[in-house]
């Protein structure tokens, strides 16, 4: 069943070594492209206003070019750049889990395509464990 495929940690990990592949093959090219990404686990910062952040689809389609494109870091677990949000161009590093990368696009057709991205349990644990730990910690019980 695709299902045991796509939510096995193992294949998680292989997708991520591939988009991470791909991104750095199209470094190494010079080719801009652009990525659809689940938002739940990206990270911004500064974090979004509201009314930017709240416009964002699940999947959100970022453009990797002029600016943006230079400001490309990739690792092993995170793809990062600066971008511009919102008619005032209101700038963030974003922050994505290569996992959470669905698509990887050139020239307006898809080059690599990722399932995982689809997977609730990759994408909301991050926020939702992080937050726990926070919580848990007895220095921080004043926030609870």
């Amino acid at each position: 069943m695709i299902k045991n495929i796509i939510e096995n940690e193992q294949y998680k990990i292989l997708v991520e070594k591939q988009t991470k592949d791909v991104i750095e093959f199209l470094l190494e090219q010079n080719q801009e492209f652009s990525v659809t990404a689940n938002i739940d686990p990206i990270t911004f910062n500064p974090e979004l206003p509201f009314d930017i952040k709240s416009q964002l689809h699940k999947f959100s389609l970022f453009v990797l070019s002029n600016y943006t494109y230079s400001t490309i870091e990739v690792n092993e677990k995170f793809l990062s750049f600066e971008a511009g949000f919102g008619e005032e161009g209101f700038g963030s590093v974003v922050k994505i889990p290569l996992h959470a990368i669905f698509q990887i696009i050139v020239d307006e057709s898809i080059l690599h395509l990722n399932p995982v991205a689809t997977v609730d349990k990759f994408n909301k644990d991050l926020k939702s464990n992080s937050l726990n730990i926070f919580k848990n910690n007895p220095n921080n019980k004043k926030f609870n």
